[in-house]
């Protein structure tokens, strides 16, 4: 079972005046004609690669990762990247503030989110992650085998996976310790000696004169009612992602020691941008 994190000192989200929905309407019509536009074509694209290419999506990740790209935009983020991305196969594991981190991480790489199996059921979004080619898992000891099997057959076709180790978002200010449970099908004996893990640090920073933890989505706010906040935030944010250098399972023993490490690379680089 997932906990979601809550500090119990969670924000009012600011009621929005004329132009607040001015903004949020401006921001609002293009987002939906990008993602219905790119939805459509993305749909195309993956049956003409399915029957070409089969899984390995060498366009429609494309598709993704400029929707990605095109929202941050919309939603008036800038997004400034530090260090190089891994171009090895394996895995991404990052520190998880927000929904916003959806599209800032597949904006810098194409890759594909590890979630569990219930987001598959979920209206909209569930539709949204199944067409970007989300990685579903269940969260079950039982399931272990077909996990190293799913992560090896994903790899193999060239894809990039992502993952939080936190097990929930926070309110942008802080990086929880990681868990270890999704580290394991990578010490399989046929993952172990080709796969590399890479951390990166994602920080926002808020408008001038607001609250820090305006992009942050955590405890019980509700995403609709968060989405209308970043849609009408006056001014513009940033974010920051930093990519560490990748980590070779190999050179591992187990994957709580791993998870330390990763977790130290992302909080160390974390609590540099955000002193900007």
């Amino acid at each position: 079972m997932t906990v979601t994190w809550d500090d119990g000192n969670l924000p009012k989200l600011p009621k929005l005046g004329p132009m607040g929905w001015l903004r949020v309407l401006l921001r609002s019509l293009p987002l939906l004609i990008v993602l219905i536009v790119a939805l459509i074509i993305h749909g195309i694209v993956r049956l003409l690669e399915s029957v070409i290419v089969g899984p390995s999506r060498p366009v429609s990740a494309g598709i993704v990762q400029w929707v990605c790209v095109a929202a941050l935009r919309i939603f008036g983020l800038s997004l400034r990247l530090h260090g190089d991305v891994m171009t090895a196969p394996g895995a991404v594991v990052a520190n998880h503030s927000s929904w916003l981190d959806i599209f800032v991480l597949n904006a810098r790489k194409r890759i594909f989110f590890v979630a569990k199996s219930e987001v598959r059921g979920w209206p909209g979004i569930g539709w949204l992650a199944r067409a970007a080619g989300t990685v579903f898992i269940k969260r079950d000891r039982k399931e272990a085998r077909a996990q190293v099997d799913l992560f090896r057959q994903r790899l193999g076709h060239g894809h990039r996976l992502l993952f939080f180790p936190e097990g929930t978002s926070t309110d942008n200010q802080r990086v929880l310790p990681f868990k270890t449970t999704l580290f394991a099908p990578f010490f399989d004996e046929s993952l172990r000696n080709i796969a590399h893990i890479q951390a990166v640090s994602v920080i926002y920073h808020a408008p001038d004169g607001q609250d820090q933890r305006v992009y942050g989505w955590w405890g019980d706010m509700s995403f609709g009612g968060h989405l209308l906040s970043v849609l009408g935030a006056r001014g513009s944010g940033s974010v920051d992602v930093g990519c560490h250098p990748p980590h070779k399972i190999s050179e591992y023993a187990d994957r709580k020691v791993l998870a330390a490490d990763l977790e130290r690379c992302v909080r160390q680089g974390f609590e540099d941008y955000q002193k900007g």
